[in-house]
């Protein structure tokens, strides 16, 4: 029953209000039972009348005789219901229009005295019963003391007659509130919520398309919006691994099909002479190393994205590495006539793994020959400046549209998708291994490019890192 939100937001105002209503009648309660209000009232009448007595009476009562002062404060008892008191100079009792009750407390009488402007306070009589009193000089010769008894307020009289039906008023009232605050309070917050579950239920049954509208509460929104985000990931992930496998199966179809065309040419006898059979042979042969290494780099990937990867840390003299590869690509770029020029200032010693680094280099050089029109210049740069290496592989190529130039490091993606199949394709997954080869070192491989002006592919890796920790994934 109370497992959804809107029933336990309508218990939960209804327990405040009902908390709400018990702390104010407590709070009633005890105002009544101490009825501050009451003994200030008190107070205030017998300090008037005194007033009055040592502003009017103070002269009449000076000159009255003993007989008359004692009349003047019984007649004055019976009008203004309290006991009336004359004090002497010595602070002798000289009337008390109630003789029959006794007088007030020995220590009372000793603290009033003519002497004393004003004074009030409250005292107990031998019945148990309280009184309140206030004592007033007249001329300094007098002082006139009233003394009336405490106020005491029948609570739960009080309580039936006057309290019962408003406090259930507001205890009506207050379950409406909190019917209708629950309802209002439940929609703001629970509606954007169930928005929440019923998306993901859809994304669960595949149906991306359903999304939660942000809205609610802040946490509420930034729920909705930490889905959404979520839900743009998981359809990206997805996509990417459609494209995946297809682009492996077109990776693996076309040196298949070379395979199998050839080697059913020689099966059916139509490569009959030894130079159509060598070809023959030689496609085969090369076909199926492209499949090796195409194996092998998705083996690589894999690995890299199991965090299985070994890779090694050791110290690597980068200027010396960069300088082999440059010297290993000459030969394939002099081929081309594309010119090799290296820039390279005294740099510092890496720790890392140098045969992944030499694969990086070696393949950023490589491509760079490759996009590289005859006649074309190929620069490898490095600078050094705030604890990072940063190593420049420049082309004059054509350069990169700068819509494609986010996705080059996706697997199989390639910005020449018109260009034909076969040994001088690459199956796409250069840049990725290289970019994930980067990553475990630290770095960070960045491509910047300008159609018609060529193309910048930079990797920026860490001089020193914490503890010698270059690599983020282990062996």
């Amino acid at each position: 029953m109370f497992r959804s939100l809107r029933a336990r937001l309508l218990v939960t105002y209804l327990l405040v209000g009902g908390l709400v209503l018990a702390i104010v009648g407590v709070g009633l309660f005890v105002f009544l039972v101490r009825s501050p209000l009451a003994v200030r009232q008190t107070y205030q009448r017998l300090e008037g009348v005194a007033d009055g007595i040592a502003g009017r009476s103070g002269r009449l009562l000076r000159e009255l005789q003993p007989e008359m002062r004692q009349q003047a404060l019984e007649r004055l008892d019976r009008e203004a219901h309290m006991r009336a008191i004359l004090l002497g100079p010595g602070g002798e009792l000289l009337a008390d229009s109630r003789l029959d009750e006794g007088p007030p407390p020995a220590d009372v009488l000793a603290g009033l005295s003519p002497q004393r402007e004003k004074v009030r306070g409250e005292y107990r009589d031998e019945g148990g019963r309280r009184w309140l009193y206030v004592a007033r000089a007249i001329n300094s010769e007098f002082a006139i003391v009233l003394i009336a008894q405490r106020p005491t307020i029948r609570v739960l009289g009080v309580l039936r007659d006057e309290f019962v039906t408003p406090l259930l008023q507001a205890g009506a009232v207050a379950l409406v509130a909190s019917i209708l605050l629950a309802w209002l309070v439940s929609r703001w917050v629970a509606a954007p919520l169930q928005g929440v579950a019923r998306a993901a239920r859809s994304v669960a049954a595949g149906d991306y398309s359903n999304r939660p509208a942000p809205g609610g509460p802040s946490e509420v929104e930034s729920l909705a919006l930490a889905f959404n985000e979520m839900v743009d990931r998981v359809q990206g992930t997805q996509q990417a691994h459609k494209d995946f496998v297809a682009n492996v199966s077109h990776e693996l179809k076309t040196p298949l099909t070379s395979i199998q065309g050839f080697a059913q040419a020689i099966l059916d006898g139509a490569a009959a002479d030894p130079e159509a059979q060598r070809h023959a042979a030689q496609v085969i042969y090369d076909e199926s190393d492209r499949l090796r290494r195409l194996v092998e780099d998705l083996l690589d990937l894999a690995r890299m994205d199991a965090g299985q990867v070994a890779f090694k840390r050791e110290p690597v003299d980068i200027g010396a590495l960069l300088r082999g590869v440059v010297e290993k690509m000459s030969l394939p770029a002099a081929e081309k006539d594309v010119k090799l020029l290296v820039d390279l200032p005294a740099l510092p010693t890496l720790i890392g793994d140098g045969d992944r680094l030499a694969q990086v280099f070696t393949n950023l050089v490589d491509n760079a020959v490759k996009h590289t029109p005859e006649g074309g210049k190929v620069a490898l740069r490095a600078d050094v400046e705030g604890g990072w290496i940063s190593i420049h592989v420049d082309d004059t190529g054509p350069g990169i549209p700068p819509e494609q130039l986010s996705r080059i490091f996706e697997r199989f993606y390639q910005v020449d998708k018109a260009r034909p199949g076969g040994l001088g394709r690459g199956a796409g997954l250069g840049l990725a291994i290289s970019s994930e080869i980067v990553q475990a070192h630290g770095g960070r491989l960045v491509a910047q490019s300008k159609l018609g002006r060529g193309s910048r592919f930079t990797v920026q890796l860490p001089i020193i890192c914490a503890d010698d920790r270059t690599m983020v994934r282990g062996g």
